[in-house]
C-alpha cells in the first residue's frame, strides 16, 4: 500500500516537472533568438573537418591544456555595476587610408577594425541587453552613442562563438543590409540561416582553416572555451579565436577562453601582430578554465607578441561575481609589471594606428 502511495506521489510530482521541462525546451527550440538545432548529421559533417569532437561535442585537446593561477586575486572593492552610467565617446568611422589602421571598441567584445580598405566587425552586440528575452538579463553599463544607422558598410562580420553576449540576433539582423560577408566557426552558420541571413553570404571554418575575402585573410584559430545558446546544446558548435591579415597589418582576437598552448602555437604559425584583443573579464573560480584571470590574459598576450594589446570582454555587462572594474585594474597592473604594451580605450573611442 505504501509503495502504491509513493508511486502515485512520484507520478503526481514527476510528470508535471517533466512536462514543464519539455515545454521550456520546446520554447527554446522554437523561439528563433535561441538559435538553430545542431543535428547528429551536422556533427558528423563537422568531424570531417575538425579533429576534436568527442561524444558529439567540440572539445579542447587535453595535450594543449595549461594550469592557470591558483588563486583569484581580486583588487577592487567596487560593486558589480557602476554607481552611474559609464561614459561613451562618439566614434570616428571615417575611411582609413595610407596603410594606417583604426579600431573602435563598443564595450565587452564588440570591436570594429578598419584597415587597408576593409571594415571588420568582431562579435557585434549593440543592444542594451543581449538575452533573447529582452526584459531579462544584464543591462549595459553605458548608453551607446551610435545606432545601427551610424555603422559604416561592413565587409566582414566575424563571430567567435555562439554565446548570447557574442552573437545577438537583433544586432545581426539589423546590420545585415550593411554586411557583405559573415565568417564564423563551424555550426554558427545554422543560427544565422535560421535568422534569415543569406546562406551565400556565410562561410564557416574549422580551426586552422582560412577564408580570403577581397584583400584580407581570416584564419579560424583555437580557443579553450565552450558554446551553446541553451542548456541542451552545449558544445554543439565550434568556438574559436581569429587571425586577421590585411595587406599591411595583422590582428588577433582571442574570443573567450582560458590559458592554453594554442596561444604559442598561433604565434609560431603567424608571427607577430600589430594588435591583439584579449579577453580579461567575466572570470570566476567555478569556470576558471573557460575564462582567464586578467593576469593570465596578460601572459597569454605576451605569447602572441603584439605591438599593442587591448583588453576586452569587460566594462559592459555583469556576467560574473567580480567588481565591474576589477578586470581592467588587474590587467593594467600586471601589464606594467611585465612590460606589456597595452591600449585601454574608452567605450566607443576610436584609436588610430600606423603602418
Amino acid at each position: 500500500m505504501r509503495k502504491n502511495k509513493q508511486s502515485a506521489l512520484i507520478t503526481k510530482v514527476l510528470f508535471p516537472v517533466l512536462a514543464l521541462a519539455g515545454g521550456i525546451e520546446a520554447v527554446f527550440r522554437l523561439y528563433p533568438p535561441f538559435g538553430a538545432n545542431i543535428s547528429k548529421k551536422d556533427l558528423n559533417g563537422f568531424k570531417k573537418r575538425f579533429s576534436y569532437i568527442k561524444d558529439n561535442r567540440f572539445i579542447y585537446p587535453k595535450e594543449w591544456e595549461l594550469k592557470g593561477m591558483n588563486k583569484n586575486r581580486k583588487v577592487s572593492n567596487n560593486k558589480l555595476v557602476p554607481d552611474k552610467k559609464l561614459p561613451a565617446s562618439v566614434p570616428d568611422f571615417s575611411t582609413v587610408e595610407n596603410g594606417n589602421y583604426k579600431f573602435t571598441w563598443f564595450g565587452h567584445s564588440s570591436v570594429l577594425i578598419q584597415s587597408d580598405g576593409m571594415n571588420v566587425f568582431v562579435d557585434p552586440v549593440l543592444t542594451d541587453r543581449f538575452f533573447p528575452l529582452q526584459f531579462l538579463g544584464p543591462k549595459r553599463f553605458s548608453e551607446l552613442p551610435v545606432s545601427i544607422s551610424d555603422i559604416p558598410r561592413i565587409d566582414v562580420v566575424l563571430i567567435t562563438h555562439d554565446h548570447h553576449d557574442h552573437l545577438e540576433p537583433r544586432t545581426i539582423c539589423a546590420l545585415d543590409e550593411k554586411v557583405d560577408k559573415y565568417v564564423v566557426p563551424l555550426g554558427v552558420e545554422k543560427h544565422l540561416i535560421k535568422w534569415g541571413i543569406d546562406r551565400d553570404k556565410i562561410e564557416s571554418l574549422a580551426w586552422w582553416e582560412t577564408a580570403s575575402f577581397r584583400n584580407t585573410e581570416f584564419t579560424c584559430t583555437p580557443a579553450r572555451h565552450f558554446s551553446g545558446r541553451r542548456l541542451t546544446d552545449q558544445k554543439k558548435t565550434e568556438y574559436c579565436s581569429w587571425v586577421i591579415k590585411t595587406e599591411n597589418h595583422q590582428f588577433f582576437d582571442s574570443g573567450d577562453g582560458s590559458v592554453g598552448r594554442h596561444f604559442e602555437m598561433i604565434h609560431k604559425r603567424f608571427g607577430n601582430f600589430n594588435l591583439a584583443f584579449m579577453e580579461c573579464g567575466q572570470y570566476n573560480e567555478k569556470w576558471h578554465y573557460s575564462h582567464m584571470y586578467p593576469e593570465e590574459s596578460v601572459h597569454m598576450a605576451a605569447k602572441i607578441n603584439a605591438e599593442f594589446t587591448v583588453p576586452i570582454h569587460w566594462g559592459s555587462f555583469v556576467l560574473s561575481e567580480h567588481a565591474w572594474d576589477d578586470p581592467i585594474r588587474r590587467f593594467v597592473k600586471e601589464s606594467d609589471r611585465i612590460g606589456l604594451s597595452i591600449l585601454t580605450p574608452g567605450i566607443c573611442e576610436s584609436v588610430w594606428g600606423k603602418k
